[in-house]
């Protein structure tokens, strides 16, 4: 697909969204505000810590809810034409916007003799409109979005000895991997091109802040506007190639889509393609969400008159424990979708230095988590970066603030073996591709970064590859 600033083919279908939600924002403002009156346990604690505080607050939110109800009946009216105007100008919106910020370096030329090494960030940020991110234990969606954004970028460069955050680890080099080895796939589990747990799985590295020199910064539940206006604006000093507003929103399939996907990918390397792809099997809650794989073909250099290029796919699959068949779904078309894309995309000649595969994927192996217990997010242990990673460097830290072991039906299991380490549902993955390719991809370090203590529930996840030689 080309890539355009707009998500809109043209002006007037611009003018025409921006109408429609200028006549739904005052009816999305209210329910906003409505649901936003439910209160985090850090807000249930201040409020328990006041002289009275219980019996004020509860009148205070019960003034509040009665004027926010007020308005929200008042703004039907505008309501009603907004969403019949909306409704139709979401049919014709292409499924992502491209940002290109000025002043990007030609390709470099690259000799297949040298070494390079690449970065990749994934994090789940859990940024939805702030009444909606209460069901999370989080809210101030624009406040988290602006810290979030300011870590992000602009950094500064790696200090002597930023390597230390990353920890070597086996690969295995099959399909996509590059983290843990594969086990055989028992009935009803996940593809086999994704890899499990090892028996001795290697200790995971905890970083307090976001790599400094990240190549790709891969986004998941970047739901609200403003977070990802605000997301845009501060990356495009770091990273001038930044796809977002992904996903089409509106009636697809006879289902009607409120939110887009909240994938945003962010390049320091130029975007030669992009593409996306929405599931056609959402279900439950996240079926008003219009997830699905977002995927782009990024210039890394040119060697030789012929391009290097690298392949990322961006996903966040089905969310709800006892939805295992859907996610498999999912999983298995979105590796068939990245295999597709790249063989439309490559030309006669090219170089591909990696093959990488990540997001959000909703299922673990119980070990290594990357998903917190979110009603304690807010407790002293683990409230700050600093504090987060030494809790989690420590078993009993780990047992208690870790999201535990979980049923199919989402209830915790008592038959879990210990010592667990959590649930791993965030992934960053690599395919080896074999034959008389110049160059191989190799893991140089990975660890997980507490950077975002109470500010999410999910540990974003780092994966440096070395991209060498092919041996002879």
């Amino acid at each position: 697909m080309l890539l355009r600033e707009s998500p809109f083919p043209s002006r007037a279908l611009a003018a025409l969204d921006g109408v429609a939600s200028g006549l739904l924002t005052p009816s999305f403002w209210a329910v906003n505000h409505l649901l936003d009156l439910r209160q985090t346990t850090a807000e249930q604690g201040r409020q328990q810590r006041r002289r009275c505080g219980r019996c004020r607050g509860y009148a205070k939110q019960a003034l509040a809810g009665l004027a926010y109800a007020v308005v929200l009946l008042l703004s039907l009216p505008l309501a009603v034409p907004g969403l019949l105007l909306w409704l139709p100008v979401q049919a014709m919106r292409r499924p992502f916007a491209y940002q290109y910020t000025a002043g990007t370096a030609p390709a470099e030329p690259w000799d297949l003799r040298q070494r390079r090494t690449f970065t990749f960030l994934s994090a789940n940020v859990c940024l939805l409109p702030s009444g909606l991110a209460k069901f999370s234990n989080l809210g101030q969606t624009p406040q988290r979005a602006a810290y979030i954004a300011r870590h992000l970028a602009p950094a500064p460069p790696d200090p002597p000895g930023a390597d230390a955050s990353l920890v070597e680890l086996w690969h295995d080099d099959a399909n996509y991997g590059g983290t843990l080895r594969a086990p055989e796939r028992p009935p009803g589990s996940v593809p086999a091109e994704v890899p499990g747990e090892t028996a001795d799985p290697v200790p995971a590295v905890l970083s307090e802040h976001f790599p400094a020199d990240a190549d790709f910064v891969c986004l998941q539940e970047v739901f609200d506007a403003g977070a990802a206006a605000c997301l845009r604006r501060w990356l495009g000093g770091t990273y001038p190639h930044v796809l977002s507003e992904v996903g089409a929103r509106g009636l697809r399939g006879g289902r009607l889509k409120v939110l887009g996907s909240g994938l945003l990918l962010a390049s320091r390397y130029p975007v030669l393609a992009a593409q996306y792809h929405a599931f056609p099997n959402g279900a439950r809650e996240d079926a008003l969400a219009a997830k699905g794989l977002l995927m782009a073909q990024v210039l890394l250099g040119s060697a030789r008159g012929q391009r290097v290029v690298g392949y990322i796919g961006c996903t966040h699959l089905q969310a709800p424990a006892a939805d295992a068949a859907i996610r498999d779904a999912q999983l298995t078309l979105g590796l068939r979708w990245l295999q597709l894309f790249r063989e439309a995309q490559e030309q006669r000649g090219d170089v591909v230095a990696f093959d990488v595969f990540c997001g959000d994927l909703n299922f673990d192996n119980c070990s290594t988590g990357t998903l917190l217990n979110y009603l304690k997010i807010y407790e002293e242990p683990v409230s700050t970066p600093e504090k987060l990673k030494r809790t989690l460097s420590q078993q009993a830290g780990r047992q208690q603030y870790l999201a535990g072991p979980i049923l199919s039906s989402g209830q915790p299991d008592p038959a879990a073996p210990g010592p667990w380490q959590g649930r791993r549902v965030d992934y960053i993955l690599y395919r080896q591709h074999h034959g008389d390719l110049p160059l191989r991809t190799e893991v140089a370090g990975v660890s997980f970064v507490t950077q975002l203590a109470a500010r999410s529930d999910h540990l974003p996840l780092a994966l440096r590859l070395d991209v060498a030689p092919a041996s002879p």
